[in-house]
Protein backbone atom coordinates (compact mmCIF):
# COMPACT_ATOMS: atom_id res chain seq x y z
CA UNK A 1 0.00 0.00 0.00
CA UNK A 2 1.23 2.84 -0.92
CA UNK A 3 0.23 6.74 -0.25
CA UNK A 4 0.97 10.29 -0.78
CA UNK A 5 2.11 12.88 1.88
CA UNK A 6 2.37 16.20 1.49
CA UNK A 7 5.60 18.03 3.15
CA UNK A 8 6.01 21.21 3.16
CA UNK A 9 9.29 22.76 1.68
CA UNK A 10 11.30 25.85 0.78
CA UNK A 11 13.49 26.34 -2.46
CA UNK A 12 15.84 28.93 -3.23
CA UNK A 13 18.68 30.11 -5.22
CA UNK A 14 22.11 30.73 -3.25
CA UNK A 15 24.44 33.43 -4.10
CA UNK A 16 26.21 31.05 -6.32
CA UNK A 17 23.59 30.33 -8.42
CA UNK A 18 22.43 26.89 -6.79
CA UNK A 19 19.05 25.76 -6.06
CA UNK A 20 18.42 24.89 -2.41
CA UNK A 21 15.25 23.05 -1.28
CA UNK A 22 14.64 22.28 2.81
CA UNK A 23 12.00 19.79 3.98
CA UNK A 24 11.33 19.16 8.03
CA UNK A 25 10.64 15.60 7.97
CA UNK A 26 9.65 15.43 11.75
CA UNK A 27 12.18 17.36 13.50
CA UNK A 28 14.91 15.91 10.50
CA UNK A 29 16.18 18.12 8.36
CA UNK A 30 16.61 17.34 4.92
CA UNK A 31 18.16 19.21 2.10
CA UNK A 32 18.48 19.21 -1.29
CA UNK A 33 20.32 20.79 -4.06
CA UNK A 34 20.60 21.67 -7.99
CA UNK A 35 21.52 23.30 -11.12
CA UNK A 36 17.92 23.87 -11.32
CA UNK A 37 14.56 24.27 -9.25
CA UNK A 38 13.38 20.58 -10.43
CA UNK A 39 16.67 19.20 -9.50
CA UNK A 40 17.06 20.47 -6.04
CA UNK A 41 13.23 19.30 -5.23
CA UNK A 42 14.47 16.09 -6.83
CA UNK A 43 17.12 15.86 -4.73
CA UNK A 44 14.94 16.66 -1.62
CA UNK A 45 12.33 13.78 -2.09
CA UNK A 46 15.24 11.44 -2.57
CA UNK A 47 16.56 12.92 1.05
CA UNK A 48 13.38 12.57 2.40
CA UNK A 49 12.86 8.85 1.57
CA UNK A 50 16.59 8.38 2.59
CA UNK A 51 15.20 10.08 6.14
CA UNK A 52 12.39 8.00 6.51
CA UNK A 53 13.94 4.40 5.42
CA UNK A 54 16.76 5.55 8.23
CA UNK A 55 14.51 6.55 10.85
CA UNK A 56 11.39 5.65 10.43
CA UNK A 57 8.24 7.61 9.25
CA UNK A 58 7.92 10.14 12.06
CA UNK A 59 4.57 9.95 14.09
CA UNK A 60 2.89 12.57 11.90
CA UNK A 61 3.44 11.05 8.95
CA UNK A 62 2.48 7.17 10.03
CA UNK A 63 -1.25 7.53 10.86
CA UNK A 64 -3.01 4.56 10.60
CA UNK A 65 -6.47 4.21 9.84
CA UNK A 66 -8.55 0.52 10.42
CA UNK A 67 -11.73 0.28 7.82
CA UNK A 68 -13.97 -2.89 9.26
Amino acid sequence: MSRVVHIPYTVAQDEDGVWCAHAYVGRTGCNGFGGTRDEAVADLKDAIVMVIEDDGAPEELAITVDVA
